[in-house]
């Protein structure tokens, strides 16, 4: 049972022109445990209709918002950023029961998530053009930042705070207005969000949430790839569904922000201080669960400091504890749904029938607590012919790649069609700058196994998708330029 200090952030219709509403068709959608794998609540199964209409939403309430002062709007994010941190404890429940990560997790995500309402509500009010120097007497030249309009939200299941706040609030600090799309295994999170938007004195229309099923969602994406009104999507997920989003938003010609899947290598050299490798390795790839799109999914250790590297490792890795985010003591939390597991388990099992090693977990657990953990996993002899060399595990699974050459690991980490996030360790200051930029990724963590904040720019290249999120590069993918020229001046 989730109880709450604030009961009524715990929502269950769509928000649509500052109206709590039932899905056109009265349908429902349940909200699962994962930590159980029982329903505790539901919400809103929304269609095509809804879709429409949270767009009818967006569009009315745009010509106002984006002549709404920067400042005016800056002092909206600012009391919506204060409201998140004021109940942090209830939104960390939120989080925790329909994603399953732990509460300390959990915590930590709301003020991550916090970070970027803050840090747009600052950009807001910095958003500049330009004067070009006039080319021809009697002539100026200027340049304006404008917002770009209605912007799409989709956004995933593994942060469902972080990655809702790290869209909407760029948008709104540009001067667009939104309409957003939670992922169906955990709408509850956006909901609350979207209440406290209501109660920091958000305009009507300028944030709307539509909840959607499985079986509904492509029929809300569509509307809203369709609907010229609309003109951006920003989407977090995987390559296929970002693919088929570039598709189909061509026809209306929309501009796109995609932050689709990865396969991180995380290298370490012979020079590295051991420790810190692990414990870099330990945050990037087992924080939650190892559910996140910048987990390392290859871990390449130089031969000759292997094997001390792996006992430390191991050491680490099966000390941690599993269990439902309820226990204080809990590191490892469920994975969101039996598909994952799935996953993880089919990965581990391919992995050792084509010769890898299990130093420590390889195995599903199994507790009164519910069907979905898969135990903190450490393999090693992995290769390239293994399935979780290419394919993102999206578990809590660190298989281990011997290399005795930097060249031969810089070319087996850019091995991928994917190029997220990338890892690695090294003392010399000469072979950091060589790895920094062959590396074929769109972020980097050197000695550092935590990268992701709000001020740096956050995406991928190649397959990984384009646009950035976060720091002022954020900002402007929500706006366009507009080019003024002025003559008959002299």
């Amino acid at each position: 049972m989730l109880t709450l200090s604030e009961p009524m952030l715990l929502r269950s219709q769509n928000l649509i022109d500052d109206q709590w509403r039932d899905a056109g068709l009265g349908a429902r959608l349940a909200v699962t445990d994962p930590a159980t794998a029982e329903a505790f609540a539901n919400v809103a199964d929304s269609d095509a209709g809804d879709a429409r209409l949270a767009v009818d939403a967006a569009a009315a309430a745009f010509p106002a918002w984006s002549r709404r002062p920067a400042r005016e709007r800056a002092q909206l994010l600012k009391r919506w950023h204060a409201l998140i941190l004021e109940h942090e404890e209830d939104l960390a429940r939120i989080i925790s029961t329909e994603q399953g990560k732990p509460l300390k997790e959990a915590r930590g995500e709301v003020q991550y998530g916090a970070s970027y309402v803050e840090w747009f509500a600052e950009e807001a009010t910095r958003i500049c053009g330009d004067i070009v120097a006039e080319a021809v007497p009697g002539r100026k030249l200027l340049v304006l930042k404008e917002p770009v309009g209605v912007v799409a939200a989709i956004t995933p299941w593994n942060f469902p705070l972080a990655m809702i706040a790290r869209k909407i609030a760029p948008a709104l600090a540009a001067g667009c207005t939104v309409v957003a799309k939670p992922a169906e295994d955990t709408p509850l999170t956006a909901l609350a969000l979207a209440w406290l938007a209501q109660q920091a004195g958000m305009p009507a229309g300028v944030v709307n949430i539509v909840t959607a099923s499985r079986e509904h969602t492509p029929g809300v994406v569509d509307a809203w790839l369709s609907d010229s009104r609309v003109r951006k999507v920003t989407f977090t997920g995987s390559t296929p569904v970002g693919k088929h989003l570039a598709r189909e938003s061509a026809a209306t010609l929309k501009k796109l922000s995609l932050e689709l899947g990865g396969n991180a290598p995380f290298i370490v050299f012979d020079d590295a201080d051991l420790d810190a490798a692990v414990d870099g390795l330990m945050a990037s790839k087992f924080r939650n669960g190892g559910q996140t799109c910048v987990c390392p999914n290859r871990v390449y250790v130089h031969d000759t400091v292997h094997d001390d590297f792996v006992e430390r490792l191991a050491r680490r890795v099966g000390a941690l504890h599993v269990g439902p985010a309820t226990e204080d003591a809990a590191q490892i939390g469920p994975m969101i749904n039996a598909r994952a597991v799935d996953k993880i388990a089919r990965h581990v099992e391919d992995a050792v029938a084509r010769g890898a090693r299990v130093v420590t977990g390889g195995k599903r657990v199994r507790s009164a607590d519910g069907p979905h953990y898969y135990a903190p996993t450490v393999l090693v002899d992995a290769t390239p012919a293994m399935e979780l060399s290419c394919e993102e595990t999206f578990g809590p699974v660190a298989p281990i790649f011997r290399f005795c050459d930097e060249a031969e690991v810089i070319r087996d980490a850019n091995d991928t069609p994917f190029g997220l996030a990338a890892y690695f360790y090294s003392n010399d200051i000469r072979r950091i700058w060589r790895v920094a930029q062959a590396l074929e990724t769109g972020m980097v963590g050197i000695n550092e196994g935590a990268i992701a904040a709000e001020a740096a720019p956050f995406g991928g290249v190649k397959e990984s998708g384009y646009g950035r999120e976060g720091s002022r590069h954020g900002l402007d993918d929500y706006m366009h330029t507009k080019y003024l020229c002025q003559g008959q001046l002299g």
